[in-house]
């Protein structure tokens, strides 16, 4: 397996839950030393629906991992890997907090 660079939190939602999903994108930028990604309201690349992308490095995964777990409202996440295997990073090297759901792989 490539070496592990970070990882990404994919937050998603619908429209009734984009307010959700906002104040927890928000809350976790301003506890955790990461990048919040812009909230896009429509399916961007994979993702199936609204999302917003939080940005990590490796020495975050052991704190973020039971934040987002305690503080996920209910909302559906996409956490995977980032090594460079874009397809590897969203399927075998992924796992969700919720509901998994089917993502758009062809562009991988």
């Amino acid at each position: 397996m490539p070496a592990i660079h970070g990882y990404h939190a994919h937050i998603y939602f619908d429209v009734k839950e984009a307010e959700k999903a906002e104040t927890l994108c928000k809350a976790a930028g301003e506890k955790f030393p990461l990048r919040v990604g812009i909230m896009h309201l429509q399916p961007v690349g994979p993702h199936p629906r609204g999302s917003c992308q939080l940005a990590f490095k490796n020495s975050l995964m052991g704190d973020m991992l039971p934040w987002l777990i305690e503080n996920r409202n209910g909302l559906t996440i996409l956490l995977h890997t980032l090594t460079g295997d874009d397809y590897l990073d969203h399927t075998d090297n992924a796992f969700w907090l919720g509901t998994a759901e089917p993502l758009n792989l062809d562009g991988l």
